[in-house]
């Protein structure tokens, strides 16, 4: 069984120039899969709100949904480095909310790491958090909480000035304590301008591929949605369609009374109307 891995080893792999794999998981099924795929990393995001939970965006989650999905992704991956999404909310409001809500994550959910979305704005935020002993991955670019104020979801830092302060900030998230940042929606070069810039480890999600590791949302990566594709996720597969071309198998079966047959029933003895008759 593999040993599960470490902030400290997670710094190092960025040091040893060995990429990082991230992907989302929401409950224990999936969380033991992406484990024994030998995932590195898996995030509890927010994402789950529109994934699973049929929100349209990702504000709506509240902590409870977080540490109810959380806790099911630690059962499922008992070794696995897992970071908690802090939701809409839950941090935003001062350091003493965002340290209870943190620890929450690591003492309920058996969370290794928490993520928490803002540039300059949060820098305080993560130092408490980190001087209270709870690791932090930032994200900065399009950060799906605020998408309304940045225009939409769309991609960040294409002129110079915002550019230059999304440099500013990585530098000032990692001053602050944080040991990983995830860079979502921006230029490939601007990617990999802040991965040289910064000692931590970037995550890319639509970053390009000079970032330190990468992270998708694994329903998209399986190709579970078809409804709308960012421009930036690859599907490996396309589950989508075989899951209903099955639904539809078995609806057929089942109506026709195909389903279930002798091969899926269990036999008993074949008098058995007989002897409860006589009984």
């Amino acid at each position: 069984m593999a040993k599960r891995k470490t902030v400290a080893g997670i710094l190092q792999m960025k040091q040893s120039g060995e990429k990082i794999t991230m992907l989302t998981a929401y409950d224990a099924a999936m969380a033991a899969m992406l484990d024994a795929a030998d995932v590195d990393v898996l995030l509890v995001g927010d994402s789950l709100g529109m994934v699973v939970l049929g929100y349209d965006s990702t504000v709506p989650v509240t902590m409870d949904e977080m540490i109810h999905h959380a806790s099911a992704v630690r059962r499922g991956a008992p070794n696995a480095f897992v970071v908690g999404d802090m939701p809409f909310g839950s941090y935003q409001s001062g350091t003493r909310d965002a340290i209870l809500n943190g620890a929450r994550f690591l003492k309920e959910a058996g969370c290794d790491a928490v993520k928490l979305e803002g540039g300059f704005e949060v820098c305080e935020t993560v130092t408490a958090l980190v001087q209270a002993g709870i690791s932090v991955v930032g994200h900065i670019g399009l950060t799906p909480q605020t998408a309304t104020q940045l225009g939409g979801y769309k991609v960040q830092g294409r002129d110079i000035e915002s550019a230059r302060k999304m440099i500013e900030e990585a530098r000032a998230l990692e001053k602050a304590g944080a040991f990983a940042l995830v860079l979502e929606c921006i230029p490939d070069e601007l990617g990999k301008i802040i991965s040289e810039e910064i000692t931590i480890p970037t995550i890319g999600i639509g970053a390009g591929v000079h970032c330190d590791g990468q992270v998708l949302v694994t329903h998209d990566l399986l190709g579970m949605f078809d409804k709308f594709i960012p421009s930036f996720v690859k599907s490996y597969c396309t589950l989508a369609p075989a899951i209903k071309d099955a639904i539809h198998q078995y609806n057929s079966e089942v109506r026709s009374g195909e389903y279930p047959d002798e091969a899926h029933s269990f036999s008993g003895q074949s008098n058995l109307r007989e002897l409860l008759v006589k009984t």
